[in-house]
């Protein structure tokens, strides 16, 4: 009769390829089974950084732009406003000019009816000429000549005629000549004008009486 040892049982024989094989099947299942368990891989760290520093450029080249804009705008309202400012400050000086010339008129009259009996003679003439210039540099010139065509925008028609040497209105004689500040008409020039007798043939129609070789014979 054999004796059996207690706490031991006799295990079959397995064959050591065997177990191999189930050792490697289980770690490729345990493998796949973490894989699926953990998802899709992350990004690397420096495409996380590459995807940062993207949208930090993309916020640093809005606000550049922004900036920029309201600078442009800015430097536009500026040369605006420095433009109105001397336009302006010019309007200003030219007003306060023509105001100052106008009051003087009065003693240029003076001065040109004293010319006119001989009167500016020794110091007086002295001054007034001194007057002219300094007059003249602030801008002030004289208008209004014998002889030119009547025009009601510079010229102010006190008495009337007809003559029969003119074809059109024209001042015959200068009342009070008329003065200006550059395209300003402070005062406008006072004279007598002539038209044409009644039934005289007009400005135009001598001219085109002149081209044609005259008027038609019958």
């Amino acid at each position: 009769m054999t004796e059996e040892t207690p706490g031991f049982e006799e295990k079959p024989d397995v064959p050591s390829g065997a177990e191999s094989d189930d050792t490697a099947k289980a770690a490729e299942s345990g493998s796949e089974a973490s894989a699926e368990e953990s998802g899709p891989a992350a990004p690397a760290g420096d495409e996380l950084q590459t995807v940062a520093l993207t949208a930090q450029l993309d916020q640093a080249r809005t606000a550049l732009t922004e900036r920029t804009a309201d600078l442009q705008r800015l430097q536009a309202e500026y040369q605006n406003y420095r433009r109105r400012v001397e336009r302006d400050r010019a309007a200003v000086k030219e007003l306060a000019v023509a105001n100052l010339l106008t009051d003087l008129l009065p003693v240029l009259d003076d001065i040109g009816r004293a010319s006119d009996h001989g009167e500016l003679v020794g110091g007086f003439k002295s001054v007034a000429e001194s007057l002219e210039t300094v007059m003249a540099k602030m801008g002030l010139q004289q208008f209004g000549k014998e002889g030119e065509p009547f025009d009601p925008t510079i010229h102010e028609a006190l008495m009337h005629s007809y003559a029969p040497g003119v074809t059109e209105t024209t001042c015959v004689a200068i009342l009070q000549p008329g003065y200006r500040i550059g395209e300003r008409t402070i005062r406008p020039a006072r004279v007598a004008v002539a038209e044409p007798q009644p039934g005289a043939p007009a400005k135009e129609e001598k001219a085109a009486d002149e081209e044609s070789g005259g008027p038609d014979e019958g």
